[in-house]
């Protein structure tokens, strides 16, 4: 049997191909509820609404971030079958061929290269039309895509009033915001209509796709709630008993950046020291579980517009949302198929900046930063007037790490999690540097008589001094955690998995990771089908 303490993104993938085999028995753990029947989380335009502060979020919060002026700051975590991958929102990035050529440089297995995990986006990948049939020539390139995969995939489903302008701008200003037809190619830089994983107008999380109907009818695929600890796998049932599990084959721990280190040091699989302190006996000493802990610093550039057509509209009329509710109820179309974004940006700072700094990508065709365009403000809290646009800015290869730790010796208590945040300078730069080209793609004529004047403390931003400011009092998290567990080679000191996972991903994508870890989860599936031969 193979246990699973994880019904999250990557896990239900495991559960899944490793399930393919009838000979397999299979059991997934999710401490979250199920996600059936909730429409928060169907609906692709709620996605802001289900974190933080509801049932689906573990409801984390960071320790003072001095990157940030020392505030402390939701840490969004899916608890929820299908994990963060039913929370988040839906964008859909591969990141650069680069990035998947650096894991496989880093760990010394050419398993991990671009060209290699081509065979596992096809794998993951169910590309859909959207819902509203719209001629997308030009706005993906299908040579790229997988149309037989598991997990749906698709373009916007509902026009948004501000794509021509977004078009326009970026054949204006050219260079750094040219347009890409498909920044899923392995070639990211420029600009490119939003993919997200969405299919009938619905999210298409990994418990929709890889934990479907069909696949939960398999008898020897079992999913059951609880809280999944470690040694075999102790859990918490339904009724507040402890239980206890034996895998007889492996125990596949797959529950993201901040559960898997944290159950890992639960078990005394860390720093022997550390586990000490806080009573916890060691068992294997391991310094790097919780360690190198990577994020993406995220920040709203906003600017009033002077149109009512914004989603600000559709937040802040009550009766207008319930009509799109009852569309998307009866049949699944509208303003509701869609994520809160229209276009993203891939850029790279300029070479002057870079100028006696390592460089911290992967490759000079991977970008440093990425920019949102959102038809109005994006994140909560939303505001209860006014109509805008929202420039997202998000440092893609930070250069800060944090770490995660025990806050105790009670598995139940949050852990200790520090991102590190604009921690060093050159984030701070990079960060400062995103800002700029949002104000300088605002500026471009295509948004003549649009938009207004930016706003929100943007518009005090006027040298690198109060960018730096805005950014300090503003930015937090995308949650896009990575490292906590990381890949080095085999035989090497530091790290916590060797490249077959077992344990013992080093660098977050230049991409939200979400198709990194689609893709992690299905070699990882062939990698334990490899070594547990029928």
């Amino acid at each position: 049997m193979y246990c699973n303490p994880s019904g999250g993104t990557a896990g239900n993938v495991v559960a899944n191909r490793l399930s393919e085999n009838p000979k397999n028995k299979v059991l997934v753990l999710e401490a979250g509820p199920s996600d059936a029947g909730e429409i928060s989380i169907q609906v692709p335009f709620f996605c802001p609404r289900l974190s933080p502060g509801t049932p689906f979020d573990w409801n984390y919060t960071t320790t003072a971030q001095p990157g940030l002026g020392n505030r402390a700051i939701p840490y969004p975590r899916g608890h929820v079958l299908g994990g963060s991958s039913s929370i988040n929102y839906l964008l859909y990035t591969r990141g650069s061929a680069e990035d998947y050529d650096r894991y496989a440089n880093v760990t010394g297995d050419q398993g991990w290269s671009w060209n290699n995990m081509q065979q596992y986006f096809r794998k993951n990948e169910k590309f859909t039309p959207p819902v509203d049939g719209h001629n997308i020539t030009g706005q993906f390139d299908p040579r790229v895509h997988s149309f037989n995969g598991i997990n749906s995939v698709t373009l916007a489903g509902f026009p948004s009033p501000i794509d021509g302008r977004v078009i326009n701008a970026s054949k204006e200003l050219g260079g750094d915001f040219k347009f890409n037809l498909d920044y899923n190619s392995g070639s990211e830089l420029g600009l490119g209509w939003v993919q997200m994983t969405a299919g009938g107008g619905k999210r298409s999380s990994s418990s929709v796709s890889y934990l479907g109907p069909s696949f939960l009818a398999r008898p020897n695929l079992h999913v059951v709630d609880g809280l999944p600890i470690f040694s075999g796998v102790e859990f918490r049932s339904e009724n507040g008993s402890l239980m206890q599990l034996t895998a007889s084959k492996e125990v596949i721990l797959s529950a993201g950046s901040v559960g898997s280190p944290h159950i890992l040091l639960n078990s005394g699989i860390g720093e022997t020291e550390a586990l000490k302190s806080v009573g916890v006996t060691p068992l294997v000493d391991l310094p790097d579980v919780g360690e190198n802990l990577s994020d993406h610093p995220f920040g709203v550039a906003p600017f009033i517009v002077s149109s009512n057509n914004t989603i600000d509209t559709l937040n802040e009329n009550s009766g207008l949302l319930d009509r799109a509710l009852q569309l998307w109820k009866n049949k699944k179309m509208g303003p509701l198929v869609d994520t809160v974004a229209t276009h993203l940006m891939f850029l790279r700072l300029d070479k002057s900046i870079l100028r006696g700094n390592p460089d911290p990508t992967p490759g000079p065709n991977s970008p440093h930063y990425e920019l949102i365009v959102a038809n109005g403000i994006p994140i909560p809290p939303f505001p209860s007037t006014g109509n805008f646009i929202g420039g997202g800015a998000v440092v893609l290869n930070p250069t800060s790490r944090g770490s995660l730790k025990l806050k105790s010796s009670n598995p139940f208590d949050a852990p200790i999690i520090d991102p590190g945040l604009l921690k060093t300078e050159f984030d701070r730069v990079v960060m400062r540097e995103a800002v700029k080209s949002i104000k300088k793609f605002y500026a471009a004529s295509a948004w003549a008589g649009y938009v207004v004047a930016p706003t929100d403390g943007l518009e005090n931003a006027v040298d690198d001094a109060s960018i730096d400011k805005f950014n300090q009092d503003t930015v937090q998290t995308i949650f896009h955690p990575v490292g906590t567990a990381s890949m080095s080679p085999k035989g090497a000191k530091g790290g916590v998995v060797d490249p077959d996972l077992r344990v013992k991903k080093p660098f977050v994508p230049s991409a939200h990771p979400q198709a990194a870890v689609y893709v992690t989860g299905e070699r990882a599936a062939d990698l334990i089908k490899a070594a547990y031969p029928q």
